[in-house]
């Protein structure tokens, strides 16, 4: 089957069986084309939370899908590519730690400066007891369930001006922490978790892009690292960076964030010129999703992602909290 009727057995298959897609902005071009909607994940889930449908296609990674199932209940969720994860929400597990030196021996663990990855997050709660944890809605489910709030890339800082005290734990981006850190009094306590595509770009990088591009505004993720966003001329979300290219007076950007968000960047402003921060921003995971991957999903509705009752409800009640500023 070629890619044309291979859309169009999508679209039938879509209006069949009373389904929306939702693609992520790191999916591919073809996917996000195919797509009813694209955007950050939460933002997705919250879209399709109050669309009349019967079954929502994420096309993205696990979490995502989760978050989608915490917020339509009723729904059948499902992920056209069961083995695509997040690395960095698969860093922190409520009881079962996971050894990532051994997962991930390229990358700097630092627990030293944070609390290591290869403990749990009951171990964190017991280390810091009544201490109010945030959790990044990239992670599982079972950790939202066991936060007392969630937090967006885009309002990590609100959230965390929002709570009680003068001490805080953020999981499970060490990066987004530090960002937070930056931009408040309180103190972080901060897991040892990161995204690989962001945190693999370091000062030297942006400075690079910069010099290359002397016109070129930077707009950088706060999950990169410090050092990277210090530079930065803007620190967003990838929604907000959609937003700060179409407002901006300038014509040219770096793209700090991972490649799949050049597509909707160029489509949305045909006028205007869009550089990678480093070419190898590319989450293979993300990638997974292919239109063959949408379109078996669709057919056979078998990679359906549940989250049990107990933990949705509590899952929702952080997220509520959140949503609620």
């Amino acid at each position: 089957m070629n890619e044309l009727d291979m859309v169009q057995e999508i679209l039938e298959l879509k209006r069949e069986k009373r389904a929306i897609i939702l693609a992520h902005n790191y999916q591919r071009d073809e996917v996000q084309d195919l797509a009813d909607f694209t955007g950050d994940s939460l933002e997705l889930s919250r879209t399709a939370s109050t669309i009349e449908c019967d079954v929502i296609v994420f096309c993205g990674v696990n979490f995502m899908a989760e978050s989608a199932a915490i917020l339509s209940p009723t729904k059948t969720v499902v992920l056209p590519e069961v083995e695509a994860c997040c690395p960095m929400a698969d860093m922190i597990q409520v009881e079962k730690p996971r050894k990532m030196k051994a997962a991930f021996p390229g990358y700097d663990i630092q627990p030293e400066l944070f609390f290591p990855v290869e403990f749990t997050l009951m171990d964190l709660k017991q280390r810091y007891p009544g201490v109010p944890v945030v959790s990044y809605v990239n992670t599982t489910a079972e950790v939202k369930a066991h936060s007392d709030i969630c937090c967006t890339s885009a309002n990590v800082i609100k959230v965390v001006e929002s709570l009680p005290g003068q001490e805080v734990i953020c999981v499970p981006d060490r990066n987004l922490a530090m960002w937070a850190q930056k931009n408040t009094q309180k103190k972080i306590i901060a897991w040892d978790g990161f995204c690989h595509v962001h945190d693999r770009v370091r000062r030297q990088d942006a400075l690079k892009a910069k010099k290359e591009h002397p016109g070129a505004l930077l707009m950088a993720h706060p999950e990169c690292r410090l050092e990277v966003l210090e530079v930065a001329d803007h620190v967003t979300s990838t929604s907000g960076m959609l937003k700060f290219a179409k407002n901006s007076p300038g014509k040219e950007f770096i793209v700090g964030t991972e490649l799949g968000l050049m597509h909707r960047l160029r489509k949305e402003n045909p006028d205007k010129i869009f550089y990678p921060l480093r070419k190898d921003m590319i989450c293979p995971n993300m990638k997974k999703t292919t239109l063959k991957s949408v379109y078996t999903a669709l057919k056979e509705l078998k990679t359906v992602v549940r989250v049990p009752e107990d933990i949705r409800v509590r899952a929702k009640s952080a997220l509520d909290r959140m949503l609620a500023l």
